[in-house]
């Protein structure tokens, strides 16, 4: 692990400020990643001791005030800061209330132990599992080499849709759910604050294959919004992995409707672990709105959201799982 300077920010403000001066700095040695945030630091760890990261500067964001907060507005929605853990916003009883795909999202993310130090925003913003990647002896698509190892290698986690270019998969269990709530990201940066839709935050690696989100090195992410439920919006969330406890997802599927009845009037199905990026199933939500829930609907969603699967070598398997565990999610809101 490289060595490094310490910088504990006391406000946003400060944080930016301090990320644009040293990245300012180091540009004019044409050094991109001289600086890096940190909250619970869980990715940024692993990445320091893989040689992946080697920052110059650490600018530590876990103590500013403000951002650990998880608040609701019947107007305005529900608001999480960035540095709310897994573990907070598991226990938070708007989340169960009123976006419980979200809570169970939280609570089968990692461990106990790691909910209780990861943040949301470093979840979201950590970067892919892949262990091509994650190895300093593969200098892979990720790293813009412009070799993905995992299409013709060791591919049995992988992408099974939109995997052309990269068959890496995205690592939040969390943004799954987002997606499906059609959340937005409040981020700082130099130039003030802007709010960004989660279909805009992630990056597919055909698009930039070195960047997973839209961030640039200085932005920070401050908080997740999400809009307020409608009366009768019901939602469900599925992981499954290769074992019942605390593994990354092999697959995972959160599923928003509002009803009437037993009818769905509006939808959104969303897969993680299926692509480089969590990606909505047009396909799946259009098989649902006007339906009757039930278990031929159902049935038809989850062929639906596999319908443009293009399976590698070894990772066929997952195509049956997302088929079930959609169906599955849309039947356990009823």
């Amino acid at each position: 692990m490289n060595k490094f300077s310490w910088y504990d920010a006391k406000s946003v403000e400060e944080a930016v400020a301090q990320a644009n001066s040293t990245v300012s700095e180091a540009m004019d040695k044409h050094d991109e990643n001289a600086v890096v945030y940190k909250s619970g630091g869980i990715d940024l760890l692993d990445l320091m001791k893989e040689g992946l990261v080697k920052p110059k500067q650490i600018v530590n964001v876990r103590n500013i005030a403000g951002l650990d907060q998880i608040s609701y507005d019947k107007k305005t929605g529900l608001r999480i800061g960035a540095n709310v853990t897994l573990a907070q916003m598991e226990r938070s009883t708007e989340i169960k209330d009123l976006y419980y795909a979200l809570h169970q999202a939280s609570a089968k993310a990692a461990t106990p132990n790691l909910r209780n130090v990861a943040s949301l925003g470093g979840n979201l913003a950590q970067r892919t599992r892949c262990w091509y990647y994650r190895s300093i002896d593969y200098d892979c698509f990720r790293k813009g080499s412009g070799t993905c190892y995992a299409r013709t290698g060791e591919n049995e986690y992988h992408a099974v849709i939109k995997n052309g270019a990269c068959a890496s998969v995205h690592s939040s269990s969390i943004s799954t759910a987002l997606l499906a709530f059609n959340a937005s990201i409040e981020i700082k940066g130099t130039n003030g604050t802007k709010v960004v839709h989660m279909d805009d935050f992630f990056v597919l690696p055909g698009d930039d294959s070195r960047k997973e989100t839209i961030l640039a090195t200085n932005e920070l992410i401050t908080a997740v919004i999400i809009p307020p439920p409608g009366k009768k919006t019901v939602s469900y969330y599925i992981k499954q992995g290769a074992r019942e406890s605390h593994d990354w997802p092999l697959a995972d599927v959160a599923v928003v409707m509002d009803v009437s009845g037993t009818t769905c009037k509006d939808a959104v199905v969303v897969l993680g672990a299926a692509a480089p990026v969590p990606i909505k199933s047009k396909a799946a939500a259009e098989a649902m709105i006007g339906q009757t829930i039930s278990e031929s609907t159902a049935s038809s969603a989850g062929e639906a959201s596999m319908k443009n699967a293009t399976p590698l070598a070894k990772n066929a398997y997952k195509v049956p799982i997302f088929k079930s565990i959609v169906k599955r999610a849309i039947m356990a809101t009823v």
